[in-house]
């Protein structure tokens, strides 16, 4: 059964397990593009800042899905079992992570996402499920060198016996953990990527200005 029709759904259950955030001074943080999406519906449920926090995974070579690291600003994460599993050559790895910095340098330039303010407030990192679990966890690391008073990762649904590392996250909210999970597009039945343009969009309308 696919529990999501489509991220704003996804949004509205998130929301629920959030609602002792409403009307605090937290700020929800979408990680794009898919995550912002959900991430929009939760701040505007609860009545939060929303904001961005850019991370781009290290993807194998011939299945860019799959994850072998991540990275994020000033954060570097590569699974060495992943990187096994994928046959890739330290080459391979540095080939692929140059491509991604370019294209985590122009979309923290187009999503702004060192703008929000951090300190001594509680940030609610939002994706649209965890496979691996790299990418979350870089954007959570990233985010303590800003010093938020808390982390809260926040996604729909993950592996049954995924947890985040207690140095990246505070407290970790996901109402849907599966046994069955090889990807998190599984559990939609809509789940079209996202676009620059809807990400610039929904940042527009934040609920918390």
């Amino acid at each position: 059964m696919v529990p999501f029709a489509d991220r704003r759904s996804a949004g509205r259950e998130l929301a629920a397990e959030l609602e002792r955030w409403r009307g605090t001074d937290a700020v929800v943080l979408g990680i794009p593009r898919g995550g912002v999406v959900i991430a929009a519906v939760v701040a505007e449920a609860l009545g939060l800042e929303l904001g961005t926090v850019v991370v781009r995974k290290l993807g194998a070579a011939g299945h860019k899905e799959f994850a072998v690291g991540a990275i994020a600003d000033g954060v570097r994460i590569v699974t060495p079992d992943a990187l096994r599993w994928a046959g890739m050559s330290p080459r391979d790895l540095a080939r692929v992570e140059a491509a991604e910095r370019d294209e985590l340098a122009r979309r923290t330039d187009a999503f702004g996402s060192a703008s929000v303010a951090l300190p001594g407030r509680v940030a609610i990192v939002v994706d649209d499920g965890v496979a691996t679990g790299a990418t979350a966890v870089a954007a959570c690391r990233a985010l303590r060198a800003r010093d938020p008073a808390r982390i809260v990762l926040a996604v729909p649904v993950c592996p049954e016996e995924w947890a985040p590392p207690a140095d990246a996250v505070d407290e970790f909210v996901c109402p849907n953990r599966e046994a069955d999970f090889w990807a998190v597009g599984q559990f939609y039945d809509d789940f079209r990527q996202t676009t620059d343009a809807e990400v610039v969009a929904l940042l527009r309308h934040d609920p918390g200005e």
